[in-house]
């Protein structure tokens, strides 16, 4: 059922709370394809995300047909998991923004490494015909400059293969740290690996010892908080569980990022406390944001709302892939914005934000079948009316959001 929720304030801008955000999406769906090629694995803190309950149930059933939804990760990490999976034939499918995403850089990869894959609409395109088989190719080409899912695909099946994996990636590595992340939680299962330029070799792995794997919590839920604390009052603070200073996770460079936006983060044991320190305006000196994305394009949306917020004017790129993501993140950013009186420009890999004069009310924020669309938007409840359409969109990465945006003291409203 859709449901929109109207924010109409917060109840203090001076927040303190604590809020407990689950295991990270990208290491959980990352776990369980491990766990069903290795199952001696065991994980705790798993994400309670949309997606990763389409990839536990993708994973479990026996159906030839699977529909995987809005879930990105899921169609991409099933897609090399299938391949492998002598003599089961399968039909993986999603929602239908899911068939106008490509995969076809995936499918070529694995057809070089012996995959039998067919479209059965439009080439290039899920959905999917997939039939598993040995898979005894061992060397492919990559363009390194694609989704990052393409290639961790690939890395997460690669010690299940009779004769491992030999990797070369082309050209500039888009998110180098989701591809280390995957490379991480290979070595932590006694994988052996090498990453040397631009080769990846995977050494196959038959068996490992029995071992228990704890999720760190999800850095990218994260990010939504850092958002409301930087447009709070000084003294303002959230505490964060469960988190770790040396994190797998890209999107931990928030905690540098927002300290230019008067957020600080102090590391405790398995959590952390995101603190406003100072007050950032349009008005501040120096207060144009200027930053490449390119290693955590996930964070671009709270970070070009954040400053909207503010007032502050800036330029970030590295954002070519949220072109094909669960919509075109760029055009839904300077759509959106733009109505909240915004003067932005986007190209094909940047979004240029200049300072805010004014803010205007009771803006309703279209979604577009995105979660990070409802989350991004939403911290701006903390300056202005404004209504997140199809909120519950949430759900496909953090289920508890809305819900722990009323623990901390927010005005909603189902509508």
């Amino acid at each position: 059922m859709v449901m929109n929720i109207r924010i109409e304030g917060v109840a203090k801008k001076l927040i303190r709370d604590h809020i407990f955000i689950t295991g990270s999406k990208s290491e959980s769906n990352r776990l369980l394809i491990l766990q069903q090629l290795f199952p001696e694995i065991s994980i705790d803190n798993l994400s309670d995300a949309d997606d990763t309950h389409h990839l536990q149930h993708a994973l479990k059933t026996s159906d030839t047909e699977i529909h995987i939804g809005h879930a990105g990760t899921a169609m991409r990490f099933l897609t090399a998991f299938f391949a492998t999976q002598k003599g089961r034939t399968v039909f993986l499918s999603g929602s239908d923004r899911m068939h106008h995403r490509p995969i076809q850089i995936l499918v070529d990869a694995l057809k070089a490494l012996g995959a039998n894959i067919s479209y059965t609409e439009k080439k290039g395109f899920p959905p999917l015909k997939i039939t598993g088989k040995d898979l005894t190719e061992k060397s492919v080409n990559i363009n390194g400059n694609v989704s990052s899912q393409y290639i961790s695909a690939l890395l997460l099946v690669a010690p299940h293969l009779p004769n491992g994996l030999h990797l070369k990636l082309q050209g500039r590595i888009t998110s180098m740290p989701y591809i280390e992340m995957t490379l991480s939680l290979l070595d932590q299962i006694g994988v052996s690996s090498s990453f040397n330029g631009q080769d990846i070799e995977i050494h196959p792995l038959r068996q490992i010892p029995s071992r228990s794997i704890v999720v760190e919590s999800d850095w990218s839920s994260a990010s939504y908080f850092y958002s409301i604390v930087a447009l709070s009052e000084v003294g303002s603070e959230i505490t964060l569980s469960a988190y770790k200073e040396t994190s797998l996770q890209g999107d931990s460079v928030l905690s540098h990022i927002y300290r230019h936006f008067g957020v600080t983060t102090e590391f405790l044991e398995h959590k952390i406390v995101l603190k406003k320190v100072a007050m950032i305006s349009g008005l501040d000196k120096n207060s144009h944001f200027t930053a490449d994305l390119n290693k955590a394009p996930d964070i671009a949306q709270p970070i070009a709302v954040t400053c909207f917020g503010l007032g502050i004017s800036c330029d970030l790129t590295g954002l070519h892939t949220l072109k094909i993501k669960e919509t075109d993140r760029l055009e839904a950013l300077k759509a959106e914005l733009t109505k909240l009186g915004a003067d932005i420009f986007v190209t094909s890999e940047s979004l240029h934000l200049k300072r805010r004069l004014h803010m205007s009310s009771g803006v309703r924020v279209k979604t577009y079948h995105d979660h990070r669309m409802a989350m991004a938007f939403a911290p701006l409840g903390m300056l202005t009316s404004i209504e997140i359409l199809d909120a519950n969109v949430v759900t496909k990465s953090y289920r508890n959001f809305w819900i722990h945006l009323k623990q901390i003291g927010f005005h909603l409203v189902e509508v």
